[in-house]
């Protein structure tokens, strides 16, 4: 079997991998309406532990889909914006949700 970087799917293979947790593309969505605070994000995706959401905001941040700007107060002040890069994926959001309203019931 051939390793995995020779096949022409590989942009995918590494979308996936950027993209895997169960939570990031929600994350993403919610970030995308408006910049974010974490407090914000736990309370609006309920289940997530505050350890879970902490890993997927970093990992999203590592691969340059969000930003994190911290604000020097007490307490301090964190907040999750997209980065040009994460802006660059909306319309495949968009289209996901559009799929997402027309083919699966509710």
């Amino acid at each position: 079997m051939a390793p995995i970087d020779e096949y022409p799917c590989l942009p995918m293979v590494k979308l996936q991998k950027m993209l895997a947790g169960k939570w990031k593309i929600i994350i993403l969505w919610k970030i995308t309406v408006k910049t974010t605070r974490f407090g914000e994000l736990k309370r609006e995706l309920g289940d997530i532990t505050q350890s879970v959401l902490a890993k997927q905001l970093r990992e999203l941040e590592e691969d340059g889909f969000i930003s994190r700007k911290v604000y020097p107060e007490v307490p301090p002040r964190v907040e999750y914006s997209l980065t040009e890069f994460g802006e660059s994926f909306v319309p495949i959001l968009k289209h996901m949700k559009a799929w997402g309203d027309q083919h699966l019931d509710t």
